[in-house]
C-alpha cells in the first residue's frame, strides 16, 4: 500500500488524445490510484473514491448529451458550494464538450440571473440555496432548458431534476461520450469579481487550463532544484498527498490550481463547508493534511487561533497562499510556528488562468516581499502609461503574455480591447521587477494613495501593520482631505484576545515608515474584513461604510 505504479491513463479515454486539453492530461482512476481508491474527496463524513468520481462524471456527461441535448460549445453553469458534485458537474460538462460557467455562490438571485443570461447558459447545476435564490428570476431566462440541483426536498421548484437521482444509475459500465476536443476550444467562462458595474465573463480555453497545470509542476520542480528550506520536512515516500481546500471552485485558483491539479496528482482533497480556522486545525489533525493555505488572512487566522498549540500539525509540509498581497511578516511567522515548512506565494488573475508567478522555498525566504518569478511560459514586463517598457526597478503597470492568457471577455469587445494588446494582458497592478526577475507588487493602480503629491503604497502600510503581533488583517484606504487630497486611513482586525490602541498602532507604523505614511485614523473591526472570492479586500465597500 502506498506504492505508486508508473502508469498514466488519461481521464477521458474515449476522447481524442489531444495535448493541452484536460481530457489528455488529467489522470483517470488507474494503476496509480488503486491503492487510494477510498481517498479522493472528503466532505464532512462523505468520502468519495476516484472510481466513484469517474463513474459519476462519465454517466453525467452522457446525460448531458443524450437527455439534455448539450452540444459542443453550449454553456453549462455551476452555482453551488464546494460539494463533491461541483467536481462531478465540471468534469461531466467538459467531457460533453460544453463551456463550463462557474458562478459565484455568494451572488444574489439577481446576480445569478445576470450571469446565466449573459453567458447564454442552457443547463445549470446548483444546490438548494442557489435554487431558491433563482426561482423568482427564472422567467428572465428563456434559454435555460434545465436545472439540476443537489437538493433533498421531495419536490424541487423550477422543475429541477435532482442530481442524486441522475447519479443513482452510475456504475462500472458508465462510459464517456466520444467528443473531439482541441487545445484552442473554449472551456470556461469565469466572471470577474465585479466590484464596479456588471462582472465580465472571462473566456478561457483548454490550453489555458492545462498550461496552468504544467506551470504548477514546473514551479514545484524549480523550487526543489533551487534547494530545500533548512530543516524542511521531506515528503513521505510513495504516500498520497492531502490538500485542505479553503477557497471556492468558482474562482480560477480553486478550479484550475486546486481541483484540476490535485486530481492530476492523485491527491486527497479535504473540503470544508465553510472556512473557520478552528475547524481547519481539526481537519488538519484528523486527515493528516500535508498542504493548506488560501489567502494570507486565512493563514494568519490559523497561526493565531487559540487551538493552534493543542492540535497535532506534524503532517503539514507546505503552506501556500495567493490572491492578495502577503506581508513579509507572514513568512517569518510561518517559519517561527511551522519551522522547516516550505512557504509559497503566487500571483495571477482570472485573465491569466491562475498562476503567472510563483515564489517558493528558499527563494521566498530570500525575497519575502515578492510574488516570485514568472513560470517558464510567461513573459512579464512593467510599462508606463504610454505602454513603454520600463527598466528594472522602475514602477509601472504589470503586463503578462503567454499561453495562459485567456482569449477575451465574453461578448465585450471594448473591454477586451482595453485589457488585451497583442497577446499582453494589462493587469491594472503596479509593480516593479528586480535584476533577478522577481516581481514585486506595489499596489493596485486605483488603490494608490496620493497625499500632498506624495505617492503612498497601501501594501507598504498594510505590511507595517501586519508586523504588529495583535493584527491579523489590515486594509488601507484614502480619507479625502481638502488640503492634501488624501490622508491615510487603516482598518484592522485583531487576533482573538489581543488588544492594542489606535495610538499604539500609529506609533508602530511611525517607527517603520515615513511620517506622511502613518494612518491618521484607525478603525477596529470585530469580524474579518470583507473579501471577494479572489481573496481581495473589498475596499470600495469599506470606504462606503466608513466614509459614506
Amino acid at each position: 500500500p502506498g506504492v505508486r505504479i508508473g502508469v498514466n491513463v488519461p481521464l477521458f479515454p474515449n476522447l481524442e488524445r489531444v495535448p493541452n486539453s484536460p481530457a489528455y492530461y488529467a489522470p483517470q482512476l488507474s494503476a496509480n490510484y488503486f491503492f487510494y481508491e477510498d481517498r479522493y474527496w472528503v466532505y464532512e463524513d462523505d468520502r468519495w473514491s476516484f472510481e466513484r468520481h469517474f463513474q459519476a462524471s462519465a454517466h453525467l456527461a452522457g446525460v448531458l448529451r443524450e437527455r439534455y441535448g448539450v452540444k459542443k460549445g453550449d454553456r453549462v453553469a455551476i452555482a453551488m458550494r464546494n460539494f463533491p458534485e461541483w467536481s462531478v458537474a465540471f468534469w461531466a460538462a467538459q467531457a460533453a464538450g460544453a463551456i463550463v460557467v462557474p458562478l459565484n455562490a455568494w451572488w444574489t438571485g439577481a446576480e445569478l440571473v445576470y450571469g446565466l443570461s449573459d453567458s447564454g447558459t442552457t443547463v445549470l447545476f446548483c444546490d438548494a440555496e442557489r435554487l431558491d435564490r433563482l426561482v423568482p428570476g427564472l422567467g428572465e431566462l428563456p434559454g435555460l432548458r434545465m436545472i439540476v440541483a443537489r437538493d433533498d426536498r421531495a419536490s424541487l421548484p423550477g422543475g429541477a431534476d435532482r442530481i442524486e437521482d441522475l447519479l443513482a444509475d452510475a456504475n462500472a459500465d458508465s462510459a464517456l461520450p466520444v467528443v473531439a476536443i482541441d487545445p484552442e476550444d473554449d472551456a470556461t467562462i469565469f466572471y470577474t469579481s465585479g466590484t464596479t458595474g456588471h462582472p465580465k465573463g472571462v473566456l478561457g480555453t483548454h490550453r489555458n487550463i492545462c498550461g496552468n497545470l504544467l506551470s504548477l509542476r514546473f514551479a514545484n520542480v524549480r523550487a526543489a532544484l533551487r534547494g530545500a528550506v533548512p530543516g524542511a520536512k521531506a515528503p513521505a515516500s510513495g504516500g498520497q498527498s492531502v490538500y485542505l481546500l479553503s477557497v471556492p471552485f468558482f474562482h480560477a485558483t480553486g478550479c484550475h490550481s486546486i481541483l484540476v491539479a490535485n486530481l492530476a496528482a492523485g491527491n486527497k482533497l479535504v473540503i470544508m463547508r465553510k472556512w473557520e480556522a478552528g475547524r481547519a486545525l481539526e481537519l488538519i489533525e484528523r486527515e493528516k493534511v500535508n498542504t493548506f493555505g488560501g489567502v494570507p488572512a486565512m493563514v494568519w487566522q490559523v497561526l493565531t487561533h487559540p487551538d493552534f498549540a493543542t492540535r497535532d500539525l506534524s503532517s503539514v509540509r507546505s503552506i501556500g497562499y495567493g490572491g492578495a498581497p502577503a506581508a513579509p511578516e507572514l513568512v517569518r511567522k510561518i517559519e517561527e510556528m511551522f519551522p522547516g515548512r516550505t512557504p509559497s506565494n503566487g500571483y495571477g488573475m482570472t485573465e491569466t488562468s491562475s498562476v503567472t508567478t510563483m515564489n517558493m522555498g528558499v527563494d521566498y525566504l530570500r525575497h519575502p516581499d515578492s510574488v516570485g518569478v514568472p513560470v517558464a511560459v510567461c513573459d512579464v514586463k512593467v510599462v508606463d502609461e504610454a505602454g513603454r517598457t520600463l527598466a528594472n526597478g522602475e514602477v509601472g503597470e504589470l503586463w503578462i503574455k503567454g499561453p495562459n492568457v485567456v482569449k477575451e471577455y465574453w461578448h465585450k469587445a471594448e473591454a477586451s480591447a482595453a485589457t488585451f494588446t497583442d497577446g499582453w494582458c494589462h493587469t491594472g497592478d503596479l509593480a516593479r521587477i528586480d535584476e533577478e526577475g522577481f516581481v514585486y507588487l506595489v499596489d493596485r493602480a486605483k488603490d494608490l494613495l496620493i497625499r500632498g503629491g506624495e505617492n503612498i503604497s497601501s501594501v507598504e502600510v498594510e505590511g507595517a501593520l501586519f508586523e504588529h503581533p495583535a493584527v491579523t488583517d489590515a486594509a488601507v484606504i484614502g480619507i479625502p482631505d481638502k488640503v492634501l487630497g488624501e490622508e491615510v486611513g487603516a482598518i484592522v482586525h485583531l487576533a482573538l484576545g489581543a488588544t492594542v490602541t489606535e495610538a499604539e498602532l500609529k506609533a508602530h507604523v511611525a517607527s517603520r515608515l515615513a511620517s506622511f505614511k502613518v494612518p491618521v485614523r484607525v478603525w477596529f473591526f470585530d469580524e474579518p474584513l470583507p473579501r471577494n472570492p479572489a481573496g481581495k479586500i473589498l475596499k470600495r465597500d469599506l470606504r462606503k461604510q466608513l466614509l459614506g
